[in-house]
Order: structure tokens, then sequence, then C-alpha cells
């Protein structure tokens, strides 16, 4: 095994243990999910939050919606914060169900919509990524892609 293997394997270890996101992976997750959007037409807002859901890289694609930015942002906290996606989130959070309401909480931080995914490595939740600036199901579609990109990686991409 050449050095780099070596390097790649030994950094892959120590992010799965210590249950770390990197800037680089993020940098590269973010490319991933960005070609894909412009692959079907989306001008997106990528977010990757760490696992505390704090920000570790936000990317506009050109002429993405201004008010796409601090979507994607939240979507990466949501995801963090409640330890699912904000699609499994949505029908939780209607009229008369358990959390209605969730969305007025974390100072309006808590997004009910698609387009947010936790990032995992096993059981573990590292981290967050939110997607905006397409509709509901095109955010769904491209963050699922970038979830299971980074989960098919184990965390190394």
């Amino acid at each position: 095994m050449d050095e780099q293997a070596l390097h790649a394997v030994v950094d892959a270890v120590v992010r799965r243990v210590t249950g770390t996101l990197t800037l680089e992976t993020a940098r590269r997750l973010s490319e991933a999910v960005r070609a894909e959007a412009a692959r079907i037409g989306v001008n997106a807002v990528v977010a990757i939050s760490d696992r505390a859901g704090r920000p570790i890289l936000v990317e506009c694609m050109d002429d993405a919606y201004i008010a796409s930015y601090d979507i994607a942002l939240n979507k990466a906290y949501t995801v963090t914060a409640l330890k699912m996606s904000t699609s499994q989130l949505k029908p939780l959070a209607q009229p008369g169900q358990p959390l209605y309401g969730i969305q007025f909480t974390n100072q309006g931080q808590i997004v009910i919509f698609g387009g947010g995914e936790p990032l995992k490595l096993g059981d573990t939740i590292v981290g967050g990524l939110g997607v905006s600036g397409g509709s509901e199901e095109q955010d769904t579609a491209l963050a699922v892609y970038g979830k299971q990109i980074f989960e098919q990686s184990g965390g190394n991409l």
C-alpha cells in the first residue's frame, strides 16, 4: 500500500472514530451536489454543517435565489438538531401532528419541508446537508443524492 492510500485509510478511520466531518470532505460533497444540480437545471445553494449544526461550508451557485442561502443553512441545522431528514419532519409538523409548530422554535431555524439530510457514518450523525434553490422535490432529490454519495464513500470523498 502506497503512502497516499495509507493516509486515506487512516483519515477515514479517524473520521469514523471521532465522528468529524472535514472541510475538504464538505467541499467535495458540495462539488458533487452542485454538479448534479447543474445537470438537472437547478441553481442551488448547498450548506453543510458539523454534527452540532454549525456551518462548515455554504456555496451558492451563480444566479441562486438569495432566500436559498438561509433556507439551505437552516435545513443543515434542522437535520442535526432533530436527527432526521426535513422530509421525515414534514408530516410530523403538520396541524394535528405531534410536532406541529416546531418551525417556530430555535429562533426560526427549523425547516419543515424537504431538502435536508443528516450525514452519517454508521449510526452516528457527523453533519447535515441542506440544499435549496429548486422545487421541494428537486431539493429533496439533491440532498438524498448527496447523502448517498457521502455514505457510500464512508465519508471519504
